[in-house]
């Protein structure tokens, strides 16, 4: 049977049609293909972009750093034209040494000194103002300033004070340490940690009227900050908090007779005053707290004492 001849035009031309269709959409492919490679590199661009200048700022940070380190240890700056611009590059220099272009000064100097000898009787018994400059500043040297001398180091140098703890509690992470709030006359409580856990009983410490060191330099113990000591009779087997005399009251000063200095607002940890001064502390054969025989005394009130222990050393 034969396939009318318009039919099979019919098919040729949809034949036609279809690969035109196919050639367009592979020519769309590509060209999706072609922005998708051209939008990432976009991106990728945008990125290295971002990179290059953090670490640009990353560079003239470092520079920076590197000039400051340099002018600490004496290398000194001087200001460089950048190669085609305007601006100044900061440069470290060599130390400087002695060249022939400090001649010149010299030729100007002998040119003046020449013009004013030839000025005859009209500079005559006129000095330069500059040699009156200088020899008023040599008529007038400069005094270093006198240094204070350091005070003794004897018991005036320790600030002691009574305080009453208000509050103690034993330290969450030390089985043999106190942490105590006391009043010692000032505007806040201090916190003061103490190794008495095993001498003295917990109900016994508190509202406790006892003498503190108050000028040593605050330490961590354990994680909390310990703002002065608490003055104790001290020997291996037996530890005993020295008693202030009755009537006392936060605040009141220890003081002694033959040492009537003022005390340091804090002792040095460097000049080891407080591990000078310790070993003479020392309870006597009465009870009394004593630095080298002198008593610890509260001013009007009476004397402090440890309750059983004799000649013992204060710690």
């Amino acid at each position: 049977m034969a396939v009318p001849t318009a039919v099979l035009q019919r098919v040729q031309q949809r034949a036609l049609q279809a690969e035109q269709i196919i050639a367009t959409l592979r020519q769309q492919l590509q060209g999706i293909k072609q922005a998708a490679v051209s939008q990432a590199a976009q991106k990728e661009e945008v990125i290295l972009r971002a990179e290059n200048a953090k670490l640009r700022l990353e560079v003239e940070a470092l520079k920076q750093e590197l000039i400051s380190a340099e002018i600490r240890n004496g290398v000194k700056q001087m200001s460089l034209p950048a190669s085609g611009t305007g601006k100044t590059v900061t440069s470290a220099a060599p130390p400087s040494q002695p060249t022939p272009s400090a001649a010149p000064p010299v030729k100007t100097e002998e040119k003046k000194k020449g013009k004013q000898a030839a000025d005859g009787s009209a500079g005559e018994g006129k000095p330069p103002k500059e040699g009156k400059k200088k020899e008023k500043k040599e008529g007038k040297p400069k005094q270093a300033p006198a240094s204070t001398p350091e005070a003794p180091i004897d018991v005036s140098r320790l600030n002691q004070k009574i305080g009453r703890i208000v509050s103690v509690k034993q330290h969450p992470d030390a089985d043999s340490l106190y942490i105590e709030e006391v009043d010692v006359g000032e505007e806040k409580n201090r916190t003061i940690l103490s190794g008495l856990v095993k001498h003295v009983p917990i109900e016994v410490m508190q509202d406790k009227l006892a003498v503190f060191l108050l000028n040593l330099k605050p330490a961590k113990m354990r994680g909390v900050m310990s703002e002065g000591m608490i003055m104790c009779a001290s020997t291996p087997e037996k530890v005993e908090i020295i008693d202030p005399p009755p009537g006392v009251v936060p605040g009141d000063r220890v003081t002694f007779a033959d040492y009537p200095g003022e005390p340091d607002a804090q002792l040095n940890p460097k000049k080891k005053i407080w591990e000078q001064i310790q070993p003479d502390l020392r309870v006597d054969e009465n009870g009394v707290a004593t630095y080298k025989g002198c008593p610890f005394k509260i001013e009007g009130k009476g004397i402090c004492k440890a309750p059983t222990l004799r000649n013992t050393p204060i710690k």
